[in-house]
């Protein structure tokens, strides 16, 4: 069995998202502020952004709809095991752990401190100071040429803020989806046990 139950990890990612939420409506420069934002944006050479200094309609729509995300996935941890862990959650963890993976990978691989926009633009560099395997704040202080602004407004989604939020939701989806296969074992052979308990009894009072 798991150190930490899924449905306690569920728990804390739901009050995870209320919090942070309260925080986009109430002090957005706080979340920018986090260490934890600081020292992600810092090691992958992500900018930070003004959006976050003072609260806005787009980040109380955002705060929103945390607090409704967060509000239904409580809801759902007062299911029976086998409806929730087994079906809702088993079937959402591995969705939402993907879906928040690539969004990560997109903020950091698409953005101006990718090393991708590295070797069309800066191949005819020698100094070692400028190869793909430099701190991305150098390709970022570059101001690649290969690199263009994204045209549907994903450059938006190219911040220290982001980045961090996605990547410790994907941390947390993997974690609660590890845990939910441990336990689907142990709730399906529960049910299983009281399936032939119940056809036992059945049969002997026949």
């Amino acid at each position: 069995m798991a150190l930490v139950s899924a449905k306690t990890i569920l728990t804390s990612i739901c009050l995870f998202h209320l919090a942070i939420g309260f925080f986009f409506l109430a002090r957005p420069a706080s979340i920018a502020e986090q260490p934890l934002v600081y020292v992600l944006g810092e090691s992958m050479g992500l900018p930070g952004s003004l959006a976050f200094e003072q609260p806005s309609p787009a980040l109380g729509l955002l705060a929103a709809v945390l607090a409704l995300v967060g509000l239904s996935d409580l809801a759902t941890l007062s299911l029976p095991d086998e409806v929730g862990l087994v079906h809702y959650w088993g079937m959402q963890a591995p969705l939402r752990l993907t879906i928040t993976f690539f969004l990560a990978l997109y903020s950091f691989f698409f953005s101006p401190s990718s090393p991708l926009f590295y070797s069309s633009s800066s191949s005819s560099s020698s100094s070692s100071s400028s190869s793909p395997l430099t701190h991305p704040s150098v390709h970022r202080a570059q101001h690649n040429p290969a690199y263009s602004p994204s045209g549907w407004g994903g450059d938006a989604l190219k911040n220290r803020v982001f980045f961090s939020f996605m990547f410790v939701e994907a941390v947390g989806w993997l974690w609660a989806w590890v845990t939910l296969q441990e336990e689907r074992r142990e709730v399906l052979a529960r049910r299983e046990r009281r399936r032939r308990r119940s056809s036992g009894d059945g049969g002997s009072a026949y």
